[in-house]
């Protein structure tokens, strides 16, 4: 299980065409849990990015939201348990807002090799069907895909991608139902059903790709309230997620998301699909660092966008920014360092000590957008544990991932409320005791 949080995905090599037919909006009521794993000393920061597209964004979305409520708990990632099929059966998917295709572990059970108890059996639900080689998805219309879908030998949409520490997961395009309750479900989704990857969990793709699950299922409106990570007894935080309507979003600040021209979508370094945001500045203590605002927008390359990604575990900033933050924390505390550490190959910021006494030097970091909204995060939240009694700032450099751009990750999104309304393509931002939010 904890595998699973080790993989730090650099790129997914997957075309969706927009060709498939659509599907009548439900208009449904629910609510669904979500889980995570405990961290472990020798886990790497968890980053999940988008799939590579050029496709057009989708238009504004004019359909019935979903009004669906659950809880999840959190320490690494969010991982929301979801009755999939008819009968409907409980999958565990990572919740990952930059990520496009959903796709979940399948085995039939047959007694030659018993697989992972939670694996999707598609042999016992009667809404499950194949994708064909024929099906318009499985013509990739990108030259430039590195591993695009294929035809395998059953004559099914095959697809594979790789994680930058060289596991995969690959299987088949199929449709299933995402089955709520015995009067309310999806229409049948195209998902991904993997036979082969090395975990069990699977992961729900949130981004504004047209094959993503919030698109698919034509949901207007999602959010979550990330607790605060419970590192002492090792037990995961309890969250709150809702599909539609949030009752407490009248408290909710927003800001617009970025949109782009197709000049622009087709630049070699942006993520067109990603929810991005007009990031501002930075503040530590009370001091705002000197970072341009400009280095938080996309330039000409598509370099410096800002996107929130609930499947990456810590944020990520470009080096002009990232350098600028690594100043101010070593003028603050820099006889705490511990020097020559590097922790996951991404962040330098590592100190030994008591976190409490280190967290006061450094003080309160706040990440600031248009219209004055703010995520602040608390001097006693400004480090993790990453275990062996080392604590970094939660803060990585992107080209170590390979990527340019900055990303807000699920650690810097503890005890708030973040709502992605599609429908007016914004995000809401609402402070809140998360692990008693309802």
């Amino acid at each position: 299980m904890a595998l699973f949080l080790l993989f730090l995905l650099f790129f997914s090599f997957f075309s969706l065409s927009a060709q498939d037919a659509q599907h009548n909006s439900t208009s449904l009521s629910f609510s669904f849990p979500l889980t995570s794993l405990p961290p472990s000393p020798n886990t790497s920061p968890s980053f999940y990015s988008s799939f590579v597209s050029q496709i057009k964004q989708n238009p504004p979305i004019k359909t019935s939201p979903y009004n669906y409520r659950s809880t999840f708990k959190y320490s690494m990632a969010l991982i929301v348990s979801l009755p999939i099929g008819t009968p409907p059966q409980t999958q565990q998917m990572v919740l990952d807002t930059g990520s496009q295709l959903s796709w979940i572990q399948c085995h039939n059970k047959t007694p030659k090799k018993p697989p992972p108890t939670a694996a999707f059996d598609p042999s016992l639900s009667s809404s499950f069907s194949v994708l064909p080689c024929t099906h318009p998805l499985c013509k990739p219309r990108i030259p430039d895909f590195t591993l695009p879908t294929s035809c395998d030998q059953n004559r099914l949409c095959h697809y594979s991608y790789f994680y930058a520490d060289g596991t995969f997961a690959e299987g088949s395009l199929v449709r299933e139902k995402f089955t709520f309750s015995s009067s309310q479900s999806t229409p049948p989704l195209i998902l991904g059903c993997s036979q082969d990857s090395s975990d069990d969990k699977g992961i729900l793709g949130m981004n504004l790709g047209r094959r993503s699950f919030a698109s698919q299922a034509k949901i207007s409106k999602f959010s979550y309230c990330v607790p605060t990570r419970q590192t002492r007894t090792g037990l995961p935080s309890t969250g709150s997620f809702y599909l539609g309507e949030n009752p407490n979003s009248g408290g909710f600040q927003y800001i617009s998301l970025l949109t782009f021209t197709p000049s622009q979508t087709s630049s070699p370094n942006l993520d067109p699909l990603a929810y991005t945001v007009p990031m501002q500045g930075i503040r530590i203590g009370n001091k705002r660092l000197n970072i341009s605002a400009s280095v938080f927008r996309p330039d000409s390359s598509g370099s410096g966008q800002t996107m929130i990604d609930s499947g990456s575990e810590f944020t990520y900033l470009v080096d002009e920014a990232y350098h600028k933050v690594r100043e101010e924390i070593l003028r603050l505390a820099g006889s705490k360092l511990k020097k020559n550490y590097v922790y996951g190959g991404v962040s330098d910021m590592c100190f030994d000590g008591n976190p409490m006494e280190i967290g006061r030097l450094i003080g309160s970091m706040v990440l600031e957008f248009e219209k004055g909204v703010e995520i602040v995060i608390d001097k006693e939240k400004v480090l993790a544990d990453v275990g062996g009694g080392v604590h970094c700032v939660g803060i990585g450099r992107s080209e170590m991932l390979g990527t340019a751009s900055n990303i807000i990750g699920n650690f810097h999104q503890q005890n708030l409320w973040v709502e992605f309304d599609l429908a007016n393509r914004r995000v809401g931002l609402g402070k809140a005791d998360c692990s008693r939010s309802v």
